[in-house]
């Protein structure tokens, strides 16, 4: 066998494995040795902080989800960080004062320097991160912190729920983000996912570190921090929260930062990729193989040329031929087609595998010009 075909054989047996082999090998994984949470009526103090740059479409939306929660207000602190706004996102917070809502008004410094300014003038055992656009159900934040009563675990996600679109790719994103959140649950099952949820998840406040101000992903940041020390990294799916469904142009921009806020991370927390991660094989084959997926699609389509057989030449050229050439056509085709529908998912397949391929700038761009803010049509609170 040649080189190319075994690069080709190499690159297709990555390909199945990253999209179905590993999520088949986590079910099966999770089904059969689960690592139960010890849950228990636990009510600790918590400090809802919410960090927010120019949010002001959302921000009476979300302090009114903050403060139907079902938990006792005696024990809860709600702090907004305003990250140098310039609309009026301060003059709305201020109007929320009567119950409680602190702002903390700081100079634009990004994400990741709010957060490292304002949760240390809170004061509660447990640290609510949240963002400005998502909507908490009521009984989510009890739900969250029943699991706090089991000493292993230092960060709870809740579940995002993105509702559901108008058009196919809002629908196809939702369809994705249904995925993902489905993965996160069996690796929680197991053990740990690898981060937390970033719109809306809890930590312990001894586990909390400063992050540095170029950091892309302080949901993986802060939460791998935790893991490192020993400590469980859960999702309680019971605890929900509700996003807007965004374009497939927004998420494009969104999945740059995350994907190459991965490579950053492993920069960060070399340990990630050696016998320190106790989720090594799952890491590898989650994140680092969400990574490689567009390295293995480029050799499949150079390598495919090279097969020993000319019928299989002809068959691989005619399937890439016949799926990219959808997802250049979706724009153009009729929004309620039959092969729309398939476009659609093709579409969006090459948009993710590009935004994978882009994310590669972070090695050659400051970090922060990757930070770009996720546009979405706001809706009513479910």
């Amino acid at each position: 066998m040649n080189w190319p075909t075994v690069l080709f054989v190499f690159s297709c047996a990555l390909l199945l494995y990253v999209i179905a082999g590993y999520p088949l090998l986590l079910m099966i994984l999770a089904r059969f040795f689960p690592k139960p949470i010890k849950k228990a009526d636990f009510l600790p103090s918590v400090a809802v902080v919410i960090p927010v740059r120019n949010g002001a479409p959302y921000i009476r939306r979300k302090l009114d989800s903050v403060l139907q929660l079902d938990y006792p207000k005696e024990l809860l602190e709600v702090l907004v960080i305003s990250d140098g706004s310039t609309d009026e996102t301060d003059e709305l917070v201020r109007e929320y004062a009567a119950w409680g809502v602190r702002l903390l008004q700081l100079p634009y410094g990004g994400k990741p320097a709010a957060l490292n300014a304002g949760v240390p003038t809170t004061r509660n055992s447990i640290v609510l991160l949240t963002d400005i656009r998502q909507v908490l159900e009521p009984h989510s934040l009890r739900k969250m912190m029943s699991c706090f009563a089991d000493p292993a675990v230092g960060v709870v996600s809740g579940k995002l729920i993105i509702r559901q679109g108008d058009s196919l790719e809002e629908s196809n994103i939702g369809v994705y983000w249904k995925f993902e959140s489905w993965i996160r649950s069996r690796l929680s099952d197991l053990d740990s996912m690898m981060g937390a949820t970033g719109p809306f998840y809890a930590i312990r406040r001894e586990l909390m570190v400063r992050m540095p101000p170029e950091t892309l992903l302080d949901d993986l940041y802060v939460p791998l921090a935790a893991f490192f020390r020993g400590y469980r990294l859960v999702v309680e799916s019971s605890a929900k929260a509700y996003d807007d469904p965004t374009s497939l142009t927004t998420e494009f921009r969104r999945k740059v930062r995350t994907l190459a806020g991965n490579y950053q991370i492993m920069q960060q927390y070399p340990g990630l990729l050696t016998s320190r991660n106790r989720m090594w094989i799952h890491y590898v084959s989650y994140k680092l193989g969400r990574l490689l997926l567009p390295f293995a699609l480029i050799l499949i389509a150079v390598t495919g040329f090279w097969l020993p057989h000319r019928w299989m030449v002809i068959t691989v050229v005619a399937v890439q031929v016949a799926v990219y050439g959808l997802a250049v056509l979706d724009d153009w085709l009729a929004e309620k087609s039959i092969l729309k529908r398939v476009s659609s998912i093709s579409h969006t397949f090459a948009v993710m595998m590009l935004a994978a391929l882009c994310a590669l700038s972070v090695f050659f761009v400051p970090p922060q010009k990757l930070w770009t803010p996720t546009k979405t049509r706001p809706t009513g609170a479910n």
